[in-house]
């Protein structure tokens, strides 16, 4: 079972959120009156296609599929600042996180993710010393699968993600939020493709981006700001 998660939506309960009471894992059981399993994470932040498994077989063999990247391949759609290059591949390890390390991992992984630029945008708002902020619609691919590797490779670029109160800047973050009146993380899971763990069948399963993302460069506030865009091959 897919379902398209809207930001905000943590995927399960976590004592990382413990103020929180809605969970995309209890409301789809609740939905369908089942236990369900969730094949993989996303960020609360992050919307888009998650997917989940109906029995524990399933489940296990879900999750052995997304520990090898050759076996799935994760689309995403994201806003970043600035203006990168046309494409690219970062290629840059990643240490594990706090958590992980006061669980005992704490190794650095190898990670790649590759990106390509489909459209860039000028926003009416000073930037340090400029009188203006550029900003980016990326295409993002992981080539790995290491726990916030986009952001975080993303950040590492000096191209983070818009919206990211982690790995961005909140005076912008919130710039951006009040001149589009839409507060989010602007990472957003466009696509899986994979092989159906029981039947074989190759599945490809999207989950398009929202209105607020068609705002970027359709609505009267938006398009007043874009000043240039690009197509990319």
């Amino acid at each position: 079972m897919a379902v398209d998660k809207p930001p905000g939506l943590l995927v399960h309960r976590t004592g990382l959120d413990a103020g929180e009471t809605q969970f995309a894992l209890q409301l789809l059981r609740d939905q369908l009156g089942r236990p369900v399993w969730p094949a993989h994470r996303l960020d609360k932040g992050t919307s888009g296609v998650l997917l989940f498994a109906l029995d524990a077989d399933t489940a296990r063999a879900l999750g052995q599929a997304f520990e090898a990247p050759e076996q799935v391949h994760k689309t995403y759609r994201s806003v970043v600042r600035g203006w990168p290059a046309a494409e690219g591949l970062v290629d840059h390890p990643l240490k594990r996180l706090e958590d992980d390390a006061r669980a005992g991992r704490t190794e650095v992984q190898e990670a790649q993710t590759r990106y390509r630029t489909l459209a860039r945008y000028e926003l009416p708002l000073p930037y340090g010393r400029f009188p203006t902020t550029r900003c980016a619609l990326v295409e993002l691919q992981p080539l790995t699968g290491r726990r916030h590797q986009l952001r975080r490779h993303m950040k590492h670029i000096a191209h983070p993600i818009l919206g990211d109160a982690t790995h961005g800047k909140g005076p912008l973050n919130r710039a951006v939020a009040e001149l589009l009146g839409v507060q989010r993380l602007w990472l957003h899971a466009l696509r899986l493709e994979l092989t159906h763990p029981v039947s074989g069948t190759a599945l490809r399963i999207e989950a398009p981006c929202d209105q607020a993302w068609e705002d970027w460069g359709e609505s009267s506030k938006a398009r007043s700001a874009v000043t240039a865009s690009v197509s990319v091959r």
